[in-house]
């Protein structure tokens, strides 16, 4: 990894956010966004809504995710 952070902002059920990922990382959730046909937004509050404990941040739900992503090859 390069260890640095890519910082990307949106809004997330009306509020402004943004998440610090390294770039591998925001490669394979925009990858799998184009996978599922849905813009990469889509996929990041659909990972935002789908947390069980609102207080995992963000950036950890989707670094997950996207392991899971590269996990199933």
């Amino acid at each position: 990894m390069t260890g640095h952070l890519v910082k990307r902002s949106f809004t997330l059920a009306g509020h402004r956010t943004s998440v610090a990922l390294e770039p591998e990382f925001w490669a394979v959730l925009d990858a799998e966004a184009a996978r599922r046909g849905e813009p990469l937004l889509r996929l990041i509050a659909t990972t935002d809504a789908a947390r069980d404990d609102p207080a995992l941040p963000l950036a950890s739900a989707l670094r997950v995710l996207a392991l899971r992503v590269v996990g199933r090859g």
